[in-house]
């Protein structure tokens, strides 16, 4: 029906022709035998049911092929030289480009602003830290503290987003100790660690893994600060890794507040902040979880999550071992 569709003006002329020509021979040559209309009408009918059918299948054949390119992620106009208007495309391509390249410079020129901007607001942030320690009041000086490590850490987040944002001129994959980074993260929430008296495991060894320095330690920083905020009383955290021939696995579990079934599969889409609550202390924006999946897909490792609500989470990234291109 489609090929029908499609021709349909070629198909309805040459049926006009047809049944003319016809009338033509009934009523202006009567006295041509009909045997011999009816011989040359099957001749006709059959030379045009072979050239509909052949051009039929042709037609069917390329719309099946189209069918598949269509399920490509790459451009497939260069391979479909027969396309209809190909040069109203090629213009319209060339027109999105040139507004493409305009945006993503006007988006690198906002990114490179907000990244110097965080650089300068940590130096006032370093000085009020400082400041922080000549307090006399503990609890106020407690408190201050807190929110002041918090901006330290947020200002962290929005600096590393910048870069995940944009391309991968920052991104630097090398053998690096897991347990010499993990650390790394544990340095930066020790106040929160402290804070919330968290009871810490960690069993690490000399497992070699192969990432981005950066972007590891901010991912750690997230599981495990995720890690606090779900913390119970008490709160137990634990680290560890497995290894073997292909892969390392590093572990963070923490004996928290858990995840609910429903809430599960969806804790790395953007903006999604569960039905938990933080025990009523902290505000989720939903971008961490975010964030973590979208540097683990850009550094081609993989995560995985397991909770039990009320009891665990576990969150389990997988370094593959691809020390083989790094000799050849």
């Amino acid at each position: 029906m489609k090929y029908i569709r499609k021709n349909f003006k070629y198909l309805f002329c040459l049926v006009l022709i047809f049944v003319s020509f016809n009338l033509y021979f009934i009523f202006l040559l009567p006295e041509v035998d009909n045997q011999y209309l009816l011989y040359l009408d099957l001749l006709l009918s059959v030379c045009l049911g072979i050239f509909s059918f052949v051009d039929g299948m042709k037609f069917y054949r390329r719309e099946k092929e189209i069918e598949e390119y269509l399920k490509l992620d790459d451009f497939i106009y260069t391979e479909l030289d027969d396309l209809e208007h190909k040069d109203i495309m090629e213009h319209d391509f060339q027109v999105f480009q040139v507004k493409l390249n305009e945006q993503v410079a006007i988006n690198q020129d906002l990114q490179d602003f907000f990244a110097k901007w965080c650089h300068e607001v940590k130096i006032p942030l370093s000085a009020a830290m400082l400041m922080n320690e000549k307090i006399e009041n503990s609890l106020l000086k407690l408190q201050l503290k807190e929110q002041l490590e918090k901006m330290n850490l947020y200002l962290n987040l929005a600096l590393v987003s910048c870069k995940v944002q944009g391309a991968f001129d920052d991104l630097q994959i090398q053998k690096l100790k897991l347990k010499e980074w993990v650390n790394a993260s544990i340095r930066n929430n020790r106040f929160f660690l402290m804070n919330e008296n968290v009871n810490l495991k960690i069993d690490l060894h000399n497992e070699y893994v192969y990432s981005d320095k950066t972007w590891l330690v901010y991912i750690i920083d997230q599981l495990l600060g995720n890690a606090i905020k779900y913390a119970r009383e008490n709160a137990k955290i634990h680290i560890y890794s497995e290894q073997n021939e292909r892969s390392v696995q590093l572990y963070i579990k923490d004996e928290g507040e858990g995840i609910k079934d429903y809430d599960l599969p969806r804790i790395f889409d953007r903006g999604y902040v569960g039905s938990n609550h933080h025990n009523g202390k902290y505000k989720s924006t939903g971008m961490g979880l975010y964030m973590v999946n979208l540097m683990i897909k850009k550094l081609g490792h993989q995560i995985s999550v397991d909770s039990q609500y009320q009891q665990y989470t576990c969150f389990c990234i997988t370094f593959q071992n691809i020390e083989k291109h790094f000799n050849l």
